[in-house]
C-alpha cells in the first residue's frame, strides 16, 4: 500500500482474539433463548449497544441479563464469566507487530469495548504480556464506552480524524466487521477486512507496510 501514513486498528480478531460462539453457548446455558440473534458477530440486542456507548454502567448491563434470562437470582461473577469467555487472548507477535508499525506511522486503536471486557483485558495483558495498558502500543486509544460513540457510527471516526489532523487519503483502517469498513470507506478512508483465515502479521507483511 502506497501514500498510507496513518493506521487505525480495531482490536477484537485483529490484534486481540475472540471467540463469539464462546459466548453463545455461555448464554445459553445462562438461559437465554435465540441466542444467534440476540449476540452476534453481525448485530445483537440494544443492551450491548448501551453498554458499548457507556450509556449504562456495568451493574446495569448485569440487571439486563438477569431480566432477559428471568433470572434474578445470577450473581455478578456468572454474568461476567459469560460474557468474558469470548476473550481469548493476543498472540505475543502482535505486540511486537505493533511497536513496528508505530516506529513508521501514526497508529491508532479504535475499538467496541465495554468497562467488563477493557478490565478484564487490562488484568490479561498485566498477567500474560507484563504491560498495564494497550497505550503503550499507539499514539492513542479510542474505547467506545469511553468516547461514547461506537462503530459504524460516522462520528466516531470523524472524531479519531480530526483530533489527530489525519488526512483521509493517508489512513488505513483495518478491522474484521464489513459494517464498519462500509462506514470507513464512505469516508474515504483506506481499508482492510480481517478474515479468520488470515493474521495481522500476515497481512501487514502482504502488503508491504511492514519489511521482514
Amino acid at each position: 500500500m502506497q501514500n498510507i501514513k496513518n493506521i487505525i486498528f480495531d482490536y477484537g480478531n485483529v490484534i486481540f482474539l475472540i471467540d463469539f460462539l464462546k459466548t453463545q453457548n455461555s448464554f445459553t446455558d445462562l438461559g437465554i433463548q435465540n441466542v444467534e440473534t440476540f449476540f452476534a458477530h453481525a448485530g445483537h440486542h440494544s443492551l450491548f449497544d448501551k453498554f458499548e456507548t457507556g450509556s449504562i454502567s456495568a451493574a446495569e448491563f448485569r440487571d439486563g441479563i438477569r431480566e432477559i434470562t428471568s433470572k434474578p437470582q445470577l450473581t455478578d461473577e456468572q454474568i461476567d464469566k459469560a460474557w468474558t469467555s469470548l476473550l481469548i487472548g493476543v498472540p505475543p507477535v502482535n505486540h511486537e507487530l505493533l511497536l513496528k508499525a508505530k516506529a513508521q506511522y501514526r497508529t491508532f486503536l479504535l475499538s467496541n469495548i465495554n468497562e467488563i471486557h477493557l478490565g478484564f483485558i487490562h488484568d490479561y495483558l498485566k498477567r500474560e504480556h507484563q504491560v498495564d495498558s494497550n497505550h503503550q502500543f499507539f499514539e492513542k486509544v479510542y474505547y467506545s464506552h469511553l468516547v461514547k460513540i461506537r462503530k459504524p457510527n460516522k462520528e466516531i471516526f470523524e472524531l479519531l480524524l480530526k483530533e489527530n489532523n489525519l488526512k483521509i487519503e493517508e489512513t488505513l483502517f483495518i478491522d474484521d466487521s464489513p459494517q464498519h469498513l462500509k462506514t470507513a470507506k464512505e469516508l474515504g478512508l483506506h481499508t482492510h477486512l480481517m478474515t479468520a483465515d488470515d493474521s495481522l502479521e500476515k497481512f501487514l507483511y502482504r502488503s508491504g507496510l511492514l519489511k521482514q
